[in-house]
């Protein structure tokens, strides 16, 4: 039986104000096991629009069908998707949906780079081999690389180009309903939040994987990958605690009551996680890959070892993008030293003098 932690994944709707319906469609063989949707209707139930639109697959397509089904409405009479970010369960049904229907597809500009390498597949995840390579986790690299040359890569029609590229402060009127973009980039450097100020005293945001209510996100877990990824997202969670409080709205996981009661344990989580790899570094750990695997991993406390490959490769990423932010704050420093043949050896991190 589904326990209460996950309840919020059974497909069923939920009517979270008038108007605005929660459709948690599955993700098979994933450990998010659902995406939340957010249909957005206005009162003559004509014309909907989709906040995000799903992984597209039969499983996810045929419960879409059921839920919207259960509005009176069809896929057909979604003509708008506004879509947080380019990660597949976010972003391939809702083109999947426009080539079938028609309707028009947005997406936060920023992640146009991401949508060009998914396509071409020239890079793939170089971006994060490369930085496996440079954390001091070559045999963790070379696993990528097998993991990724027996995937199937992503159809390439389900990441075409939308209609639309939204920028920061964009205002949107979608189902009867007014919307601001925001950028938060962190999770992906163009991932969009959405404020819903059509109700003046009881505002919401369609947070994405920005803010999630019972995990931490993944940080530039992206094809175009860049560096900064966590302090870009740390300034992203503090320019949205600085606005008033919102119902939290987010991808995954229930519906919340106050983004802010989140995003400070967001925040505390973080702080804490920057402690605990200084503390390593001052234990004489030098690489992001040993300091990972002094650590402990999701709810369940597990080591890096007994993790499998794709969540051992976001752990030894996200103890770098901290050893990042340690750097800027010059709690520690960054080296690159060769190693013993010459070549260019795994970046190393020790105490800042003084």
């Amino acid at each position: 039986m589904i326990s209460d932690r996950h309840a919020w994944s059974r497909p069923e709707l939920e009517t979270v104000a008038p108007g605005v319906h929660r459709l948690p469609l599955p993700l098979p063989s994933d450990a998010l096991r659902a995406v939340n949707v957010y249909v957005l209707s206005p009162a003559d139930g004509a014309d909907l629009t989709l906040v995000d639109g799903g992984w597209a697959i039969d499983a996810s397509r045929d419960v879409l069908r059921r839920l919207l089904g259960e509005l009176g409405a069809e896929p057909g009479d979604v003509r708008r998707f506004l879509v947080t970010h380019v990660h597949r369960d976010h972003y391939s049904q809702a083109v999947a949906l426009r080539r079938e229907h028609g309707g028009r597809v947005a997406l936060g500009a920023g992640e146009a780079e991401s949508l060009e390498v998914v396509r071409t597949r020239d890079e793939g995840l170089n971006a994060q081999v490369v930085g496996l390579d440079r954390a001091g986790a070559p045999e963790l690299a070379a696993a990528v690389r097998a993991w990724l040359a027996e995937a199937e890569p992503p159809p390439s029609e389900d990441f075409a180009d939308p209609d639309e590229w939204l920028t920061d402060g964009q205002a949107l009127h979608a189902g009867g309903r007014r919307l601001i973009a925001r950028e938060t980039p962190g999770h992906t450097r163009g991932h969009l939040v959405f404020v819903d100020e059509t109700a003046a005293d009881a505002t919401m945001l369609y947070a994405g994987d920005h803010v999630l209510p019972h995990i931490t996100p993944s940080i530039g877990f992206e094809p175009a990958a860049r560096p900064g990824a966590l302090i870009r997202y740390l300034a992203s969670l503090a320019a949205l605690r600085a606005e008033p409080d919102r119902l939290l709205l987010p991808a995954h996981g229930p519906v919340a009551p106050s983004v802010h009661a989140r995003v400070d344990e967001l925040l505390a989580h973080h702080d804490k996680r920057l402690d605990e790899i200084a503390a390593a570094v001052d234990e004489g750990r030098t690489t992001a890959a040993e300091i990972a695997a002094a650590l402990r991993w999701t709810r369940r406390e597990l080591r890096l070892e007994d993790m499998e490959v794709f969540n051992r490769m976001l752990a030894v990423l996200e103890t770098d993008a901290h050893l990042e932010v340690l750097a800027t704050q010059d709690r520690v420093r960054r080296t690159a030293e060769p190693d013993p043949d010459g070549a260019d050896g795994p970046d190393v991190f020790r105490n800042t003098p003084g």
